[in-house]
């Protein structure tokens, strides 16, 4: 299971009707309005990974209004009758695949040609979104000249306040990238400020977008001069065509455009921090918060070893994660489980109980071959918290396997615990517990078993 495939549908208002589509028919919808002049593959692949990854992290945007995104620029363009197989193959080729940054899907923006240099993002701060040459993105060249009356009324409409005598336009600020940010609107009485964002947008949707299509510009009463379309944030699609021209993968392109960001089909990225102890190595990215949690770790093991007359054969390896989110990226865990254990690993939240997650390193590192899962979890369930119970079993290996459904989940672990209870209660915990190495003895053997290796709680 992976993130990408938690989101299974995305709701998108197209022509003012929500409907829900699959998300790899939303990415393909995605790459059919915003790339569809793209001559190279890979370019192509690159996009529909920044265009997935968007979705993912900007998934509700319209949540107030019913509906995740809307189907025009400012959400992703949506075009689902111009899909064809070239765009299906791109997001087929990459589907599941988001950008990653410490653990979450990065804020992947895109625009069309940024001018030979890239933008960072106004209100947003990311290593990977930088001022930065692009030496692959051939600047494409633009004049505009406003008049007046229109330019006026465009303001207007936008609730933007300006001049009713306007008769030119100055740069007061310009944007590390050489972009302008603020402007001054200037009247024969009186001169307003203007973020440069907000006159441009103002004027797209009143005027059209291919008048002022870009900040990357010289100005001259009204007459502009520029380069570049759209922010210049993030990947250039301009110059990613001309990367996959020039032999580049997708990955290398994503790379250049995101630099510090992973492809990958779950979170990757996260800067953990090690905190070393006696026989368990503890990894963290909140060394102060969960340095207890070491000496905590360290308390459970020699209480492990000596009840049990165990050694393990390494050091635990315990990774905590700072929030759900994280930990569900990295994982593709839902967030209702707060723990996964594979061997000696454990992978968690911070509210998950540690002991029992131990309990299951111990029992899973000692499990004999083919041992059914019922058994392995019945006896951690039954160890953690040794209380009988009187429930007929009604669940098997497949309701611990699935994650699906949670309260099916709760109920094959209570389930596990009541069959182990049972046995436990006419063999003897010495002889329940020897089964773990040995197997299951005939007359108990369950033919359900499982050859899951991974644990998760």
């Amino acid at each position: 299971m992976i993130f990408a495939l938690l989101v299974l549908t995305y709701k998108v208002s197209v022509g003012g009707h929500v409907i829900e589509l699959p998300a790899e028919r939303y990415v393909a919808g995605v790459l059919a309005g915003e790339s569809s002049v793209f001559r190279n593959e890979e370019a192509l692949k690159a996009m529909a990974v920044a265009a997935r990854t968007y979705a993912a992290r900007l998934r509700g945007r319209h949540a107030s209004e019913g509906y995740d995104f809307c189907d025009t620029t400012h959400c992703q363009r949506l075009d689902l009758d111009a899909i064809n197989q070239r765009v299906r193959e791109a997001a087929a080729a990459t589907q599941g695949e988001l950008l990653w940054y410490e653990g979450k899907p990065a804020f992947s923006v895109y625009s069309r040609n940024c001018g030979g240099r890239s933008e960072v993002w106004p209100d947003f701060s990311a290593p990977y979104l930088r001022v930065q040459k692009d030496p692959y993105c051939k600047p494409d060249f633009w004049s505009w000249t406003a008049a007046p009356r229109q330019l006026i009324l465009a303001l207007k409409l936008a609730g933007l306040n300006v001049p009713e005598d306007l008769t030119s336009v100055s740069v007061l600020q310009r944007t590390a990238s050489g972009r302008a940010k603020t402007l001054a609107l200037v009247g024969k009485t009186r001169s307003v400020p203007i973020a440069a964002g907000s006159f441009r947008f103002a004027v797209g949707r009143a005027l059209g977008w291919n008048t002022l299509r870009s900040e990357q510009y010289e100005v001259e009463g009204l007459h502009f001069r520029g380069k570049g379309q759209g922010h210049g944030v993030g990947l250039c699609q301009n110059g990613a065509d001309a990367m996959a021209g020039a032999g580049k993968t997708y990955r290398e392109i994503l790379a250049f455009y995101y630099p510090g960001t992973k492809v990958s089909r779950t979170g990757v990225g996260i800067q953990w921090t090690r905190l070393g102890g006696e026989g368990v190595t503890l990894w963290t990215v909140r060394p102060e918060r969960d340095q207890k949690l070491l000496a905590r770790s360290e308390g459970i093991r020699r209480d492990l070893e000596r009840r049990f007359s165990w050694q393990p054969s390494a050091d635990w390896q315990i990774y905590v994660y700072p929030d759900v989110d994280t930990f569900r990226n990295a994982t593709g865990e839902p967030g209702w489980v707060a723990a996964r254990s594979s061997g000696l690993r454990i992978d968690m939240q911070a509210r998950a109980g540690l002991r029992h997650e131990m309990l299951h390193g111990m029992v899973e590192s000692r499990a004999a071959p083919g041992l059914p899962l019922w058994f392995r979890e019945g006896l951690v369930e039954w160890l953690d918290n040794p209380s009988g119970t009187a429930a007929k079993a009604q669940e098997d290996d497949a309701g611990i396997r699935q994650r699906q459904d949670r309260e099916r989940a709760q109920r094959a672990y209570v389930d596990a615990k009541t069959r182990v209870a049972a046995l436990i209660d006419r063999y003897g915990e010495t002889a329940v517990l020897g089964w773990l190495s040995r197997g299951l003895p005939a007359d108990v053997r369950n033919s359900r078993t499982s050859k899951a290796a991974t644990n998760s709680r």
